[in-house]
């Protein structure tokens, strides 16, 4: 199951209260103050990890707490501090404060780690107050409280290249060609009903990121569909991969349902339309002389990229076209 939003309860741990005690110890009648500190409490972290892309681990558990810190006790004894809670969560992953409707972090590179709960500090114990006007302090002071919040958490896939097109234009089977993704694949619309991350790999030891996205039909950013829920998924992507069935088994013009698209696109978000696109042409093993494709370059008036995901034809170039624009603009930012 893909989760890609989720909202939590989360509170740091309470510090340990300080302890009120008096050293007694035999031939020592008076012995003074000797209670010790609490603890600190636990913080909260949330940290970016590999081999995380969705938030399922949250769906069934809503509260998270660290561990509160432990008393002070005599003879001078501090309270152990509460362990640390961290949080995994995958790249990509924004976090928000619900009750401030405050961005927190946007967790957006691996390994990225960030506090979002203090741990409240430990009580201070009589032995502390101890001074020369005050030798028996009879007070100690409560471990103060965690911070708490609630918490949104909400999952931008990050990949180099999305895919995007109406529905059954041949994204899952590209990207399962492409890379050892196994999305599910059938001959009716909307197969894809979550987003598919998939590594591609060439030679050298290059590599890739492709995401497939559930296609997208009109009226998508008004809620139309299944692709609305998806497309925060592919603005962080660095190249839209714009897939075109050649021949659409409804009849429809592939120009016409680029249009759509990109009309979809724009509505959306002005920056998602203005990401670099290759234009693909698939099923052309239904087009053996190139006419079709040759037309559709045309009324483009765009290069266009002809595949046939079924047969593999064109998918190994493809691939390095797109690994070489991803290297240029790594390379520009």
């Amino acid at each position: 199951m893909f989760v890609d939003e989720t909202k939590i309860w989360i509170k740091a741990g309470d510090g340990g209260h300080g302890c009120v005690s008096f050293r007694r110890e035999k031939f020592i009648p008076k012995g003074g103050p000797d209670g010790g500190n609490g603890g600190n409490g636990g913080n909260i972290y949330f940290q970016a990890v590999e081999n995380l892309d969705t938030l399922l681990d949250f769906a069934g558990k809503h509260h998270w707490q660290a561990e509160n810190g432990q008393p002070g006790s005599g003879k001078n004894k501090y309270g152990a501090s509460g362990q640390d809670l961290i949080i995994k969560v995958p790249p990509g992953t924004l976090i928000y404060d619900t009750d401030l409707d405050l961005l927190l972090k946007d967790l957006n590179e691996i390994d990225l780690k960030v506090r979002v709960c203090r741990g409240g500090k430990g009580g201070r114990g009589n032995k502390s107050f101890a001074t020369s006007t005050n030798q028996t302090p009879r007070s100690a002071t409560p471990g103060r409280e965690g911070q708490k919040r609630n918490i949104r958490l909400e999952l931008k896939l990050i990949a180099d290249v999305g895919l995007v097109g109406m529905p059954n234009a041949g994204k899952s089977t590209l990207i399962s060609r492409c890379s050892a993704a196994r999305p599910k694949i059938a001959d009716y619309p909307f197969t894809t009903i979550e987003p598919v991350l998939g590594i591609v790999e060439l030679s050298d030891f290059r590599r890739f990121v492709m995401a497939d996205i559930p296609g997208l039909i009109e009226g998508a950013h008004g809620g139309a569909g299944l692709g609305h829920d998806f497309l925060k998924h592919i603005e962080r992507t660095k190249i839209l991969a714009h897939i075109l069935d050649i021949m659409p088994t409804d009849g429809s013009d592939p120009v016409e349902n680029y249009k759509a698209i990109r009309h979809e696109l724009e509505n959306y978000s002005k920056a998602l339309a203005q990401k670099q696109e290759i234009i693909i042409a698939n099923k052309t093993d239904l087009d053996p002389d190139g006419k079709v494709v040759e037309e559709l370059r045309k009324k483009l008036n765009s290069e266009v990229h002809a595949i046939s995901a079924v047969t593999g034809s064109g998918i190994k170039e493809l691939s390095e076209s797109l690994w070489q624009k991803i290297k240029e603009l790594k390379n520009k930012s």
